[in-house]
């Protein structure tokens, strides 16, 4: 019988030890020293990178102001602007004489030019002959007083040809020059 008692108080210390254990190994504080109510509570906060887009107020002032921008980059005869909302579309008239190069490459400044706009940095910027001509057209009837409503199929078209140039999307010479440290361009 006494043996039936050792057997018995042997197994009730072992699961009393067990118990105790598994007891203080869960109720131990994160070794970092915060308390475990800390890091459930803890957010993520996240910097928003990409410029807010600005309302349009006054669509025709912002219109006239990007065409401006545009028009004073060389190589750009003459640039047409629709603001339709919140977004500006801006067509630029390049020299004839230039080639497919060129073109893109005054593009791309006068991307860098609008940039520097609070309005014109989420501006679409096309060269394409056609489209310009429309942006005129549109812009000349609303300058004459016909509804803008009447173009929204017209600017909605355009705007899904356009292969856009954003120019929030230009990099800063500073990330081009980070990103090419290194490596031979072979230019001289």
């Amino acid at each position: 019988m006494q043996r039936k008692k050792g057997s018995i108080l042997v197994r009730l210390i072992g699961v009393y030890l067990l118990i105790a254990t598994l007891a203080v190994g869960c109720s131990q504080a994160p070794k970092s020293g915060a308390s475990s109510q800390d890091t459930t509570q803890k957010q993520i906060k996240v910097q928003q990178i990409a410029p807010q887009k600005l309302e349009i107020k006054d669509p025709k002032a912002v219109a006239e102001r990007l065409e401006n921008l545009a028009s004073s980059i060389p190589q750009v005869e003459s640039a047409h602007c629709v603001v339709f909302g919140n977004t500006a579309v801006v067509g630029i008239n390049i020299k004839k004489d230039l080639d497919r190069s060129k073109v893109g490459t005054v593009k791309y400044s006068v991307a860098e030019a609008l940039k520097k706009d609070p309005y014109g940095v989420n501006a679409i910027v096309t060269a394409d002959m056609d489209l310009d001509q429309r942006l005129r057209n549109i812009r000349d009837n609303i300058r004459a007083g016909r509804p803008v409503t009447g173009f929204a199929e017209q600017m909605a078209d355009i705007v899904g040809r356009v292969m856009p140039q954003l120019p929030r999307d230009i990099r800063e010479p500073r990330d081009v020059e980070t990103n090419n440290v290194g490596r031979d361009t072979g230019a001289r």
